[in-house]
Formats: C-alpha cells, sequence, structure tokens
C-alpha cells in the first residue's frame, strides 16, 4: 500500500466518495423529513381534515392513486358542503372547524393590477390557523352569514397592491365589486408548496355565492379536544358523511378523513422511499470503489507473486495468505469510510447551513443507521472485492511463484 500511494490512494478516494453520499443522503432525508414535519405542525397537532375524493370503488392506495389523478384531470367533486361542516362541528370530540374553497381571480386597487389565489374560508380559520394578524381584524361569522364584501389580504399581497401605505379602510375589486379591506396576516411564509402571504382571505359564503357561483367545499378542517379518541372522532366524521351523503359502500366514499398521524406517516412512508431512492444510486458509487478496491488487489497480487511463493515456502498456510490480504483491502476500505464519514457530515452541515440560510428550517441530524450502513458497506466492499485476489494468491503453486522472480 505504501509502495503505490497514488494507486491506494485513488482506491480510498472512491470508497470515500461512497461512504460521503451514504451519509449524505441520510442527512438529507431527516432534513426533508423535519422541514415538512413543521411545515405540517405550523396547521396545527389537534386537527382533522376532510377533503374531497373521487369515488373508484377500488381499495388501497390503487383507489386513492386513480382519485388523485382524477383530480388532476380536473375532476370536480361537489358533493361536500356547508351543512357537512356544520354537522361535524356537532360532534362531541369537535370545538370548531373551517371549510374552504379556492379560487384564482383578478384584483386591483388603483393603478396595480395582479392574478391572486382567493382563499374562501370560514370564520373560525382565525381560531385554528396559527397565522396572527398584524392589522386590522378578521373577518366575522356574521360577516361570512351576511355575504358580507370584506377582504383580508395576505402580507405580500398588501405590498403588490399598497406599498408602505395603509390598506384598512381601503376598497379593492374583485370580479367588478368593491370589497372592503378590513385586514391584514403576519407574514408566514410558504407551507407545503403554498404561500399564503400570497393570499387574498375572502368569506367563504361570499367567494361561493358572489364570485364562483357554486355551494361546495373542497375541504375542512376541524379542530378536536382529546387526542386520545381522536381515532374514534374519525370513524365518527365517515359515518357522518356517508350518512349525509347516501353512501352505504365505503368504498365509495367520495371524502377522505386524515389525522395529523395519518399525514406524518404518508410523509414518512415518502421519505423513506425516497432514501431508499437515493441508496440505491450511491451504491452505484459503493460498486465502482469496489471494483477499484479488486483491480488494486489483482495488480497488488501479480506483483508479489515472488513475496507470495517465498512465504508458501517457508510454511506459510492458505488461511495466513488469505488473511493478509483480506487485512489489506478491508484496511483500505475502513480509511476510505472514515474519510468518507468525516466529510458526509461536513457536507450535510453546510447543507443545513445553507437552507437555513434561505429561510428553510433545515434541522442537521444524521441518525446512528447511516454510520451503520456506511461501516456495513465498507466492510462488505473490503472482504467482498478482496476475496478473489486473495484466494487467488493463496492457491498460487510456491515453486511456480518463485519462477517468476
Amino acid at each position: 500500500m505504501n509502495a503505490n500511494r497514488s494507486r491506494t490512494a485513488l482506491t480510498v478516494l472512491g470508497i470515500m466518495i461512497g461512504i460521503a453520499s451514504v451519509i449524505i443522503v441520510y442527512s438529507a432525508g431527516e432534513g426533508i423529513r423535519g422541514l415538512l414535519t413543521d411545515q405540517l405542525e405550523s396547521f396545527g397537532t389537534d386537527i382533522i381534515q376532510t377533503e374531497v375524493k373521487v369515488p373508484t370503488g377500488k381499495k388501497g392506495s390503487s383507489g386513492e392513486t386513480q382519485s388523485a389523478m382524477a383530480i388532476a384531470s380536473g375532476v370536480q367533486v361537489t358533493t361536500m358542503t356547508l351543512e357537512d361542516m356544520e354537522d361535524i362541528k356537532r360532534l362531541k370530540n369537535i370545538n370548531s372547524g373551517y371549510a374552504a374553497v379556492l379560487s384564482q381571480e383578478k384584483i386591483s386597487y388603483g393603478n396595480e393590477l395582479r392574478k391572486a389565489f382567493i382563499f374562501g374560508v370560514s370564520a373560525d380559520y382565525a381560531k385554528i390557523d396559527k397565522t396572527e394578524i398584524a392589522q386590522g381584524t378578521f373577518f366575522s361569522e356574521e360577516e361570512d352569514r351576511g355575504l358580507a364584501y370584506v377582504v383580508v389580504l395576505g402580507s405580500k399581497m398588501k405590498e403588490k397592491l399598497f406599498g408602505d401605505s395603509d390598506a384598512i379602510g381601503k376598497y379593492v375589486t374583485l370580479r367588478k365589486s368593491k370589497f372592503k379591506v378590513i385586514g391584514v396576516m403576519e407574514s408566514k411564509g410558504a407551507v407545503m408548496g403554498m404561500d399564503f402571504d400570497d393570499y387574498v382571505y375572502v368569506p367563504i359564503r361570499t367567494l361561493q355565492k358572489k364570485i364562483m357561483g357554486i355551494d361546495y367545499v373542497m375541504y375542512m378542517v376541524h379542530k378536536f379536544n382529546d387526542q386520545k379518541i381522536v381515532a374514534d372522532t374519525g370513524e365518527e366524521i365517515k359515518a357522518l358523511l356517508r350518512a349525509n351523503h347516501n353512501i352505504t359502500d365505503p368504498d365509495r366514499d367520495d371524502f377522505r378523513v386524515s389525522t395529523m398521524e395519518d399525514m406524518m406517516a404518508t410523509l414518512n412512508t415518502v421519505t423513506d422511499a425516497i432514501t431508499w431512492l437515493l441508496l440505491a444510486i450511491v451504491a452505484i458509487s459503493l460498486l465502482v470503489g469496489g471494483v477499484g478496491i479488486l483491480n488494486v488487489m489483482y495488480v497488488i497480487v501479480s506483483e508479489r507473486t515472488a513475496e507470495i511463493g517465498l512465504r508458501k515456502a517457508v510454511g506459510a498456510n492458505y488461511s495466513s495468505i488469505m488473511l493478509q490480504f483480506l487485512v489489506e483491502s478491508t484496511m483500505i476500505t475502513m480509511v476510505g469510510a472514515v474519510f468518507g464519514i468525516i466529510g458526509g457530515i461536513l457536507i450535510s452541515w453546510l447543507i443545513s447551513v445553507g437552507a437555513n440560510a434561505v429561510g428553510l428550517t433545515w434541522h442537521f441530524s444524521i441518525p446512528l443507521k447511516a454510520f451503520i450502513v456506511s461501516l456495513v458497506f465498507a466492510f462488505s466492499c473490503g472482504i467482498g472485492f478482496g476475496v478473489y485476489p486473495a484466494k487467488r494468491a493463496a492457491n498460487m503453486d510456491p515453486i511456480e511463484a518463485l519462477r517468476r522472480e
């Protein structure tokens, strides 16, 4: 190894890159999981979400996938209404709830004209969502039921329309109708790809009746009291909606009820799948490093044929020759593993610093299994790719080997 420093160094580098990649993949997986978990928890951990679903009549993930594809293709489910929301609010373990509809309209003030997402929600949105009001107030239940022409602006939308001037009490135009600005939301940032700071909040009944001309909702969120019976509450919601929608076959449900635990389980499944996919790619890098070890050890055996013959001539047995070359190949991989782990930790830390610098909540974390997997991979490469050259050396005939001197 010392006599062939360049060749050994390149082999160590190959293993180092592969092991560093393993550490980075696991760390990135934890960072992504933490980021998405924080964003999910920003909605609250004590909520149950009910959203529309295209009934497919199929069980399991195949039905869910078909439903998602149908909605993505423009299929609308119009069976969920505000009456469903009110019925769910009457359940014992539910203390509040809101329904939501999303539209895209042009909004203007003076010479400023913007295309914005119009977020129609019930008044309880202000109680359940964690975003605070920076100026003014949120609309009330009375204003919602009275189809009031009022809006609350996200912080970015307020800046786009009014700049530094005060927006409270001013009137903006939506669909040729004047809406009074009664509040401005605190900045919340993007959550799960949705920038709520760029939204315009309107009473849901006003949006339904005066702008969109519909009577259905897209989803509902309810806040529960007791975490211990949340699963039972979810089943109560399902039974209630099936009764309201005249559904007798659960496989034909036109809704999906999800708790935060369900969402977290789905999230973990997705992040685990991504991690394993990336590890499969990293395995290619480790394979390349292993082939490098095989090549180096094969050349070393060829160059040290006379030495092997001499050792066998003076009494070295098969096991001792095998052990010698396996130890050498394992040393190469373990040195690469150590440097790879150190490099992987450093790069993972730099990734977390960069992510936090751009405003992402990225927690620097490397799970124990990342180190275990790295060392197992390294040891396996050392043994696996060192066996053939070691066996070749151990099986040499000492007389034939000495003739090559």
